[in-house]
């Protein structure tokens, strides 16, 4: 597995940056890319990634990442992990923004660049397509039907995509983390409002990006035959996406 080289989206903090680091820690090379260049940057500087900065709700922006992607060696896999959550509203209530924008980022996002890099894949005779998706995309909450529909939308991709490369040495593998705190997700989420994210954190331990990331890394050291359909991991005081124990 030494040799192998990830592509990995929305690197520039979370998940992505944790998992550029753990890649790296366990040998391997690293494209990381995400819109903000200065992220990027001090992410290369730390794990000695390579880093080419990109929005995936571009097409040209993908374009070009992909063009990069196969000047620079190629690619062996890729981990869509860009995407997120804006807003906690009812269906009565939601913003058709913020909707469109989490279909466009999570589903759409996970589209192009999965269509853009599945060529460099073959090239090398095989490669790893990851997803993370979320427990949203198996469950619904309360206010949550904006993103809970574009991760379901997400997970379905990544099934269909595993369905239709079957016979393929393309390995289509989705991890759906619950409750993982990280610098930005929930404040995002809320629009900057810092107190009500902490809140979704209060009184339980949630996941920490390293955690996910170490899984990912897990799932792609698998032998090739192996294929991981997809993994969900919680904390373990969230039993469901409405029952989190808290003291």
């Amino acid at each position: 597995m030494s040799a192998r080289r990830y592509l990995v989206t929305g690197a520039s903090s979370g998940i992505g940056a944790a998992t550029v680091r753990a890649m790296r820690a366990a040998g391997w090379d690293v494209l990381a890319t995400a819109r903000r260049a200065d992220r990027l940057a001090e992410l290369a500087e730390e794990t000695g990634a390579l880093v080419h900065p990109a929005d995936v709700t571009s097409d040209a922006d993908v374009a070009a990442l992909v063009a990069f992607a196969e000047q620079t060696g190629g690619l062996d896999g890729v981990v869509n992990n860009a995407g997120g959550a804006y807003g906690l509203d009812p269906v009565e209530s939601g913003s058709i923004d913020d909707w469109r924008l989490m279909y466009e980022l999570n589903v759409l996002g996970t589209l192009r660049v999965t269509q853009g890099v599945l060529p460099l894949l073959r090239a090398r005779g095989g490669g790893d397509v990851l997803v993370v998706t979320s427990t949203a995309a198996i469950g619904a909450y309360p206010g949550g039907a904006g993103y809970t529909g574009a991760k379901h939308a997400e997970r379905l991709l990544a099934e269909t995509l595993r369905w239709e490369l079957a016979g393929e040495p393309v390995r289509v593998l989705q991890i759906q983390p619950g409750a993982v705190a990280t610098e930005e997700f929930s404040l995002v989420r809320f629009g900057g409002d810092a107190e009500r994210a902490a809140k979704v954190y209060d009184g339980y331990q949630p996941l920490s990006a390293q955690d996910v990331a170490e899984a990912m890394v897990w799932m792609l050291s698998r032998p090739a035959h192996v294929n991981i359909d997809s993994m969900t991991i919680r904390p373990i005081a969230q039993a469901t996406n409405t029952l989190t124990v808290r003291s």
